[in-house]
């Protein structure tokens, strides 16, 4: 605390002293104890105001690309032209470029493309192929009479199938199906003008979640062709990843649970919480994935296990199956956590436990996809990224970065 906090407490004080008649019962000990605590006051209103001064200072423009340049990895080319994309995408989302937030893009970053805009992917010829041949048994429709379609000529002159065959990144393969699906009459048919390729980018970020971003929201970028196009981009890719990651509020007291989240969707390490606390209380064992509703066509074949399990506590919880639902829908915003169905459970798991029940959990998730050979969890990635959020973190305050 500096010393005019002392100051102000000392200005106070002589205030109330000057504003009433000083006599004898002016020493009353009450009215003692009614300045000292005046005086009190005012020395923690300053210390605080010390504290909200000094979280209030902002870094330059000039000064923050500095700060994220810095801590990019040993190994990142072009730093100057990352850093001023990642700054932008701050600027743009209105999130401030701390250590912990630049950090955190960091290391999403260096585990999911290793600072490359449009990341190479092993056998990704051989990963389209298998895709299409399922996709035509979904379908219907013979895999000859699919390769057959794609020996035509596409609009750069090869055939769909060179194309597909000389494909190293995400970004090549998507502009294929663009064609396929656009020029061919069984392209529509076949993928019924859905992109088989749902991410891309230096994150890894879901076109999905990005086009629904950029619906919502004006994207700082008014020269894009298209949302798809940019998610490809690294201008567009940190953009959407950087909002996938930190542009929404959550209660988490760690990281971990929000690398967690960006591979398993918002929210899900305090759903998979909540699931743990149903199945405390219920005695019903369930899967930890976070998902606690079933949506589109899976919700036809009825409530989901989490639901079902929550609807066991409905007395205990003074609430109809009606309303457990109402509540459970949502599940995907933060306002799930102001219901009374979400305080009234972790009530519930407290007493059980003896204990504070934990309020996030790290989902537990196979992860499948055609570009995974090897048996991955969503806890894996969740702790490769924290590890390398706490080595960024431990870079910053030495002053560099390690290759790792």
């Amino acid at each position: 605390m500096q010393w005019w906090n002392l100051k102000r407490g000392l200005v106070l004080i002589n205030t109330l002293i000057n504003n009433q008649t000083f006599t004898c019962k002016s020493l009353h000990p009450r009215n003692i104890v009614v300045w000292i605590a005046a005086f009190c006051a005012a020395m923690l209103v300053g210390c605080a105001n010390d504290r909200r001064v000094e979280e209030q200072v902002e870094l330059s423009p000039v000064d923050s690309r500095a700060l994220i340049n810095k801590l990019l990895p040993a190994n990142t080319t072009d730093r100057s032209g990352w850093a001023a994309d990642i700054y932008a995408a701050f600027d743009a989302l209105e999130i401030a470029p701390t250590p912990e937030n630049i950090c955190a893009v960091v290391a999403v970053t260096e585990q999911e493309s290793t600072f490359r805009a449009n990341p190479i992917v092993p056998s990704l010829a051989t990963i389209a192929w298998k895709e299409i041949d399922k996709q035509a048994e979904h379908v219907g429709i013979p895999p000859l009479v699919v390769r057959t379609a794609l020996l035509l000529p596409s609009p750069n002159g090869k055939s769909y199938s060179e194309r597909i065959d000389s494909v190293k990144t995400e970004k090549e393969l998507s502009e294929v199906f663009e064609d396929f699906i656009g020029m061919v009459p069984m392209g529509k048919r076949f993928f019924a003008d859905r992109n088989p390729i749902r991410t891309g980018g230096p994150m890894q970020v879901s076109i999905a979640f990005a086009e629904a971003h950029a619906a919502a929201n004006t994207y700082p970028y008014r020269d894009a062709d298209s949302i798809r196009h940019e998610v490809f981009t690294r201008r567009g890719g940190m953009y959407f990843g950087i909002a996938h990651l930190l542009d929404y509020p959550a209660s988490y007291d760690k990281h971990l649970y929000r690398f967690a989240d960006f591979n398993a969707g918002h929210y899900a390490s305090r759903n998979a919480a909540f699931q743990s606390a149903v199945s405390m209380v219920s005695g019903k064992q369930l899967q930890l994935d976070g998902d606690l509703i079933r949506y589109g066509k899976d919700a036809e074949n009825g409530a989901g296990k989490t639901e079902l399990a929550t609807r066991a506590l409905a007395k205990q919880l003074d609430m109809s199956a009606a309303d457990i639902r109402h509540h459970l829908e949502k599940s995907g915003t933060q306002a799930f956590e102001r219901t009374r169905l979400y305080k009234r459970v972790f009530a519930l798991a407290d007493k059980h436990s003896g204990d504070t029940a934990p309020r996030a959990v790290v989902p537990r998730i196979n992860l499948k996809s055609p570009k995974i050979s090897r048996k991955l969890t969503t806890e894996w990635f969740a702790r490769r990224v924290d590890e390398r959020f706490k080595q960024c973190m431990s870079d910053s305050k030495s002053g560099s970065r390690k290759i790792n």
